[in-house]
This record gives structure tokens, C-alpha cells and sequence, in this order.
């Protein structure tokens, strides 16, 4: 059984032998990773080795309990055991998402609903922003354009982490974000007390480690620069600061106003661009792929509805998953793990169902 972990053990030390290489650390890059792979396997190794010892366990209390009763108290609980690191090797043996190790670019977006959609846009990103935080990761507000009552037309956030192992990337958790998120309470106009329900979208892109990724044909952007607006200081309005970035092939169009500069916010559009057009590239593999291996969870359909966050009900509801808890509050101020969990659980089982039946 698992007969798949004997080439990954050989890779991971392999590996182990290239990292304690100097010469290796002289590409950042490659090192980076080479790393992410070592952590990535270094779990696997641990839990091949956790269901040996566990099997080996087992047999030894089978063999003694022949001669000696007592041993066959021990036989259930190690039966357990052995189970128990069965399912986690089998779930660590699961073909893991390349990008997961990757930071991400998201953009939160008004939908349906005008101003309280754009508020409502507003209070995810400050939810993104603490389950950042509790995560240790970092948040970089790359554009925002504001609507009248201070909520968010259109936002957009990079978020980073320093983590090695894939599993506890950035796009691990938030790639499950993406989709449409629907908001039922009492706006901040409704004058008569009557529950609105309205909607607000959020993409995640997974962010471009090195520019090369991307093949980038510097002929197929069209640049215009011009005059920013809405808040920034007089400085900002008063120079061409501002960036739109058009890739010609695709059509995507990246706009930047945020900085004072306008080589920084070109910088920022260049990212944001880059992450785009590798998303583009993954949906295209994707699509390419067989139904068995797509993410049933992760749906590539981003004007699908989500979520529901019902606030007079203090109610949170995942329609892919099914999860649904009464602790709306505390998942608006950053307590996403359940939610998340659940969503990669429920990736988890859809895949290994779709390996059975291969």
C-alpha cells in the first residue's frame, strides 16, 4: 500500500542534500522553492514513517498476545492507531495544488445593492485583513476607490506570508474566497428598519513569484497615464500619477491611483497584471483537465454565490459545504478557520472520492 511514497521519500532527500548546497541559496528563487517542495514532503515522510511504526506496533502486540493475554488489551487501541495514521498519509498523498505555497492578490467588489454593497465590501476587507493578522501574514492595500459613505467601490489587497510549507500558504486558505458573497441586514439608508439583501465579489489571484512566470511581451501592453481623483492630497491630484495598464491579447485592463508615484503604482499594476494572467492560464489548464480533477470546491465559476452572512441571525452559511454556525460577529472581526477548514475538508473528500472511482 502507498506504494507512491517510495519515489517521494527518495525526493525528499534528494532535496535535503540540495538545500545544505550553498550554491543553491544563491537563487533566491530556486531555493524558495526548493524549500516549499522539502516542507511539503518532509510531512509526508513523517506520517509514512508515523503508519509504519503503527503497523509494526500492531503486529508485535498480535503476536505477543498468543502467548501472553494482556498484550490483547493493547490490540484496539493500536488498531486505531494504525487507522488513524492511514487516513492522514492517505490525505497528505492527495496531489496538492502547486500554487498553495503562493502569496495572493484579492479584489473585493461591489455588486448588487449600490451603497451598501460597497460598505458591506468594505467590512470583508477589514475581515481579510484580521484573519491576515492572526495568521502572521502581511496585508499591502494596493488600490481602493471609495464610495460616498465610505465603504469600497473596488479594493484590491495583496496579501504575504513567510511560510515554507504549502500547506500553510496564503493561497491554501484564500483561494476558496473567490465567488459571490451575499449580505442580508438593515442598511445604514433604511429609514424603516427593513433587512436589504445585497452582494459583494471577491476575486483571489494567486501572486507571481518572479516576473519570468509570466510570459510578458512588453508589445502587448498599452500604458496611458493620467490625472488621479478621489482622495490622495493635493499632490496626488495634481500630477499624472495615475496608471492603466491594458494587456492587448486578453483585454484585461489594471488601473493604479494609489500611490503619489507613478512608477509605483505602474509596479502595483504589473503585479496585479501578472497575477491575472496566471490565473487566465490555470483556468485555461483547468478547463483542459478531467472533471475528476478539478476542485469541486474551488468552482472556477466566479459569479457563483458562496456565502451568506445574515446578520439579524448573527448566521454564517457556506453553500458548498454546507457549514453554517451563529458566530457572524466574531467571523466579521478575522475568525475564518472553520469556514476555511471546511472548505478544504470538503476539497479533500471530493478528490479522493474522484481518485476511487479511477
Amino acid at each position: 500500500m502507498f506504494e507512491t511514497v517510495r519515489p517521494l521519500i527518495a525526493e525528499h532527500g534528494e532535496l535535503q542534500q540540495e538545500l545544505a548546497d550553498p550554491a543553491l541559496h544563491a537563487d533566491p528563487a530556486r531555493a524558495k522553492k526548493a524549500n516549499r517542495r522539502y516542507a511539503e514532503l518532509s510531512k509526508i515522510v513523517a506520517a509514512h514513517g508515523a503508519w509504519v511504526q503503527a503497523g509494526d506496533d500492531l503486529e508485535a502486540a498480535r503476536e505477543l498476545a498468543k502467548e501472553d493475554e494482556a498484550f490483547a488489551e493493547e490490540v484496539p487501541a493500536l488498531e486505531a492507531s494504525l487507522a488513524e495514521a492511514q487516513e492522514k498519509l492517505r490525505r497528505l498523498l492527495i496531489p496538492r495544488d502547486p500554487d498553495d505555497g503562493r502569496d495572493v492578490i484579492m479584489e473585493i467588489k461591489g455588486g448588487e445593492g449600490g451603497a451598501e454593497s460597497a460598505l458591506f465590501a468594505a467590512d470583508l476587507l477589514r475581515m481579510y485583513i484580521q484573519y491576515a493578522q492572526s495568521k502572521g501574514w502581511k496585508t499591502e492595500l494596493l488600490e481602493r476607490n471609495e464610495s460616498d459613505l465610505g465603504g469600497y467601490k473596488d479594493v484590491q489587497l495583496a496579501i504575504k506570508s513567510n511560510a515554507s510549507d504549502p500547506s500553510q500558504g496564503v493561497w491554501a486558505h484564500l483561494k476558496y474566497e473567490g465567488g459571490v458573497h451575499r449580505v442580508q441586514r438593515v442598511p445604514v439608508t433604511e429609514t424603516q428598519g427593513r433587512i436589504h439583501t445585497s452582494t459583494t465579489g471577491v476575486l483571489v489571484f494567486p501572486e507571481v513569484d518572479e516576473p519570468e512566470e509570466v510570459d510578458l511581451n512588453q508589445n502587448d501592453l498599452k500604458i496611458d497615464v493620467y490625472r488621479s481623483s478621489g482622495p490622495g492630497g493635493q499632490s496626488v491630484n495634481t500630477t499624472d500619477s495615475a496608471v492603466r495598464i491594458t494587456h492587448l491579447p486578453t483585454g484585461i485592463v489594471v488601473s493604479m491611483q494609489n500611490e503619489k508615484s507613478q512608477l509605483q503604482n505602474r509596479e502595483a499594476a504589473m503585479r496585479v497584471l501578472r497575477a491575472r494572467l496566471l490565473a487566465r492560464q490555470q483556468e485555461e489548464l483547468a478547463a483542459a483537465a478531467s472533471d475528476a480533477r478539478r476542485s469541486q470546491i474551488r468552482s472556477m465559476d466566479r459569479s457563483e454565490r458562496i456565502r451568506t452572512y445574515n446578520f439579524p441571525e448573527n448566521r454564517i452559511a457556506d453553500h458548498r459545504t454546507g457549514y453554517k454556525a451563529y458566530n457572524l460577529d466574531q467571523v466579521m472581526n478575522g475568525a475564518l478557520d472553520p469556514i476555511i477548514e471546511s472548505a478544504i475538508r470538503a476539497d479533500e473528500e471530493s478528490q479522493l472520492a474522484a481518485s476511487g472511482d479511477d
